[in-house]
């Protein structure tokens, strides 16, 4: 089966196009500044160099049937025709309660994707517009939605529900969601592989880190706890976001800085986390530069997110009742070094014993920690991409099979 898995954002589209035989990427690329001067088609067919077309790119669809286009070009295509295309998986952020596993998309799923938009206004939106836009273009080919929020519904009320009244969580749904589920559930299928293990027989620990960051406590295959929450908010100190706080620094800081709830949520989001505290930048490889270089305020920024990161791996060790296994994946996990060795120092109580040679690797799945190391620490490039093709072939197998 040939899938076209869309990651649509407000003004972007990321795709692949995936042969689920041998699960091999056919063509993948990027739309990006849709709506906006500039915007470009980037096309990259396996085995061949990348093409940038500059065009002008209104809106979705117009992205959609671009990639299409260059899709089944007669010299740069992978495919004779859109009828090779045998489904679409499309990225869904937010599915709320009502979501515990992918779904075929119908009204119904997208009435569900509608109702979350409340809790996920930056993110369900352009989701809703990538599907609409490909429902317009290929009615007839069947669609999945792979919501990032569903591998995280296994946790139990005492780990997902907040302090607050009860009623709050039936009346809003005000509860601790997770994301990035899509990264977590293959990187600790691939952890228990390299083990030789089912992963139902082990107990992993998953940190996703980039510029956004989480961390996912797995449990024999199912996640129990994650450290993002209601929003991406939660959690760990992230490249500009603030992660845990105390929930009255907000109402404080807008009082006495006489801010709107919108304007302190940018604060939140956007100016805080690594770049706020070091004034400097959220990317990680500036932060270790300057550290190197002297940078006081570099140092601590590193110093603060890997103490968050090593503090979540403590508590999720006790809620899972011990670790088997510690994963590093997503731009930072995968390809820092150094950040690995700072996270890691410390755990040694745990079984964590890094091997300074293995942990030079960058983004190649490999094991990093010491022969004879009882919790064992691996880097796992993420594939998400995969997780949606994968998903996607099994839900059109159990439609056909239920016609």
């Amino acid at each position: 089966m040939i899938v076209f898995v869309v990651n649509c954002g407000s003004s972007s589209i990321k795709y692949q196009l995936i042969n689920t035989q041998g699960e091999y990427v056919m063509a993948k690329g990027l739309v990006e500044r849709i709506g906006m001067e500039g915007s470009a088609l980037h096309y990259s067919p396996d085995g061949a160099a990348a093409i940038e077309t500059k065009v002008d790119i209104p809106d979705h669809k117009v992205g959609i049937q671009l990639i299409i286009d260059a899709l089944i070009d007669k010299d740069n295509g992978v495919i004779h025709s859109m009828d090779e295309i045998d489904a679409v998986g499309h990225r869904v952020v937010h599915g709320g309660e009502r979501f515990a596993d992918s779904a075929p998309i119908t009204p119904y799923v997208i009435q569900g994707i509608i109702d979350c938009c409340d809790i996920a206004p930056l993110h369900n939106p352009p989701n809703l517009e990538g599907i609409y836009a490909c429902q317009k273009i290929m009615p007839d080919t069947p669609m999945v939605a792979v919501f990032d929020t569903a591998f995280h519904q296994s946790m139990p009320p005492a780990a997902y529900l907040y302090g607050l009244p009860y009623e709050e969580y039936e009346n809003y749904g005000l509860r601790r969601y997770g994301f990035h589920g899509t990264s977590h559930k293959y990187v600790s299928m691939r952890a228990a592989r390299l083990m030789g293990e089912d992963v139902t027989d082990v107990r992993i620990i998953t940190c996703h880190l980039g510029n956004g960051a989480s961390l996912a406590a797995v449990k024999y295959g199912h996640s129990v706890d994650t450290s993002m929450g209601f929003t991406p908010l939660e959690g760990l100190i992230m490249g500009t976001r603030c992660g845990e706080i105390d929930p009255a620094v907000v109402t404080y800081l807008m009082e006495k800085k006489g801010v709107t709830a919108e304007e302190m949520d940018d604060e939140l989001n956007r100016r805080s986390g690594v770049l706020g505290i070091s004034g400097l930048s959220s990317d990680f490889r500036d932060l270790e530069y300057a550290a190197k270089a002297g940078n006081p305020r570099a140092e601590l920024a590193i110093d603060m997110f890997s103490y968050r990161v090593r503090k979540f791996i403590g508590s999720y060790a006790a809620a899972m009742g011990g670790v088997d296994a510690i994963v590093f994946t997503a731009g930072l996990g995968e390809n820092s070094g150094f950040m690995r060795k700072k996270i890691c120092q410390g755990l040694k109580f745990l079984g964590v014993e890094i091997d300074p040679v293995r942990n030079e690797v960058r983004g190649k799945e490999c094991e990093i920690s010491k022969e004879g190391s009882r919790v064992k620490v691996f880097v796992v490039p993420t594939n998400e991409e995969l997780v949606i093709a994968r998903d996607t072939l099994r839900l059109c197998r159990r439609m056909r099979r239920n016609k």
